[in-house]
């Protein structure tokens, strides 16, 4: 099961941590699920998962003032179960001395934000989602071109980087190469980003690795990209039927994800960026409500229909 370090999400989330003493060193998260204790709070602990992060807006931080002492003692404790992650006070909220003596006692850290509640969770879903969602490495190349995430597969050697680096020229922007890294972020939605080790790099035989952001600048690159489209390279087969009209599409499923795949094959001349390009920006032609393929169909068939009647 994935998992993200406690640490660099309270560095990214940008929290102050209220509990420096305990030691989050190991600490992680595990579900994108987050909770805020409403009824716990009043005693109903049956279904409480203690695996999500728990958040204290201003409607439980009201309720909590005015427990008594005893009231406190009794809920706290199971409040405050060691599994929970974390709890997270929105809007500068202070919590009282006893949730924090029994946070420390039971190794629970508390943090604190100034955002407000719905701004606070909406951040957290949104991060937890993309870094615990599923993930899988595929051999490849992205590139966004003119805002389509536009994923290129195909054997080693094939021509990959070099169609990635003629449309950096052209002014898209490169997101990995070599790996891929895919997360489903959603039921219909793809997220491709480049491994750490080889972010803003690219591979090209004969020369070796080149750095994309020091030698085209920051606008050359990006972190990741949702993925609309895949280009498959394939050496030309004169034995194999290629489609030559657009009218059926084809598809290719990550992560039970259906993505619109084209097979391009590869000849002496061809210009794979320009092919690229305009595969991207058909698809968002498609999108749009235009379809070149059956707008050609139509006119056939007009032409067809006008002549019988001639006739």
């Amino acid at each position: 099961m994935a998992t993200v370090a406690l640490k660099s999400f309270i560095e990214k989330m940008e929290l102050i941590n209220l509990t420096p003493e305990i030691d989050i060193e190991k600490a992680v998260i595990g579900s994108t699920e987050i909770n805020r204790p409403a009824l716990q709070l009043t005693g109903f602990f049956e279904h409480f998962d203690t695996g999500r992060v728990e958040i204290i807006g201003f409607v439980e931080y009201s309720y909590m003032q005015q427990l008594d002492d005893a009231k406190k003692e009794e809920i706290y404790p199971r409040l405050l179960d060691p599994a929970i992650p974390a709890y997270i006070f929105c809007r500068d909220l202070e919590p009282d001395e006893t949730f924090m003596r029994l946070a420390r006692e039971n190794g629970v850290p508390v943090l604190k934000t100034s955002k407000s509640t719905s701004d606070c969770m909406a951040q957290i879903i949104r991060w937890l989602n993309a870094k615990l969602a599923p993930c899988i490495s595929i051999h490849g190349v992205l590139v966004d071109v003119d805002g389509e995430g536009v994923l290129i597969t195909g054997e080693s050697g094939i021509g990959k980087s070099e169609a990635a680096l003629e449309l950096i020229k052209r002014g898209h922007r490169l997101i990995s190469d070599d790996v891929v890294e895919i997360r489903k972020v959603s039921d219909d939605s793809l997220i491709g980003s480049a491994p750490d080790i080889t972010k803003h790099f690219i591979e090209l035989r004969g020369i070796g690795i080149v750095d994309v952001k020091a030698l085209f600048g920051a606008i050359s690159v990006k972190d990741s990209e949702e993925i609309s489209l895949v280009i498959k390279l394939e050496d030309w087969d004169k034995e194999k039927e290629y489609d030559r009209l657009g009218l059926d599409e084809e598809y290719t499923e990550y992560l039970g994800v259906k993505l619109v795949c084209h097979s391009i094959p590869i000849r002496p001349g061809r210009n794979l960026a320009i092919i690229c390009e305009t595969a991207a920006i058909n698809y968002r032609q498609k999108k749009m409500g235009y379809n070149a393929a059956k707008e050609l169909y139509k006119r056939v068939q007009e032409n067809l229909a006008k002549r019988n009647d001639e006739g």
